[in-house]
């Protein structure tokens, strides 16, 4: 499903430039995320950085129970400072190679390490974009993340007895020959040419 132990660094340090990118007045810009503001967006990248880091390290709590929609996200005033931080331990927390073994949890589900990993980099890759998207800054994710995240999605569709809705929504149709992060897109259930409505 992933590539033997991903280094998820290259795409947190994406996430994390996009997230210094952002202006204080576009934390309350809509995102491609039904119902989340810029500023719940980056507060959900917080949360799942979080969760995953301590889902690597088989650290099961409260951060690995917690499920991503028990309450709506939002920053604290330390975000700028924080957020990168999480982001940094995320990616060296899934450097460790028995972070991709055994089981673990996220999300208040139990899955194998494995699947964890690809889960957190379609997070990653998908939640970049959108983050991108809303703040009007360019998106270009690491191919490796990029790769997982479609494998996971890839997989998750193909799954789905009804073959119409991805792990984020319904499937968007995307032509075979979009660019890869358009058909990841796709099967996240967003649609690639979202903007923001005036």
């Amino acid at each position: 499903m992933t590539d033997t132990l991903l280094d998820l660094g290259p795409q947190t340090r994406v996430v994390a430039r996009l997230a210094e990118g952002v202006r204080e007045e576009q934390l309350t810009a809509p995102t491609p995320c039904p119902d989340l503001a810029a500023r719940q967006l980056l507060g959900h990248l917080l949360g799942l950085s979080v969760a995953f880091r301590d889902a690597a390290r088989k650290n099961l709590g409260v951060t690995t129970d917690t499920r991503p929609n028990a309450a709506l996200p939002d920053i604290g005033p330390g975000w700028r400072e924080e957020l990168p931080a999480v982001l940094d331990a995320l990616a060296e927390a899934w450097r460790d190679p028995a972070a991709w073994t055994g089981m673990t949890r996220a999300g208040g589900v139990d899955l194998p390490g494995e699947v964890a990993g690809a889960v957190v980099a379609d997070e990653l890759v998908v939640h970049g974009w959108d983050l991108a998207r809303a703040t009007g800054q360019e998106y270009a994710p690491d191919p490796a993340a990029l790769r997982a995240a479609h494998g996971f999605l890839r997989a998750a569709a193909d799954s789905d007895p009804t073959r119409g809705h991805g792990v984020f929504g319904p499937l968007v149709p995307v032509p075979d020959d979009a660019p890869l992060l358009d058909r990841a897109l796709g099967l996240s259930g967003r649609d690639p040419g979202w903007t923001a409505k005036p």
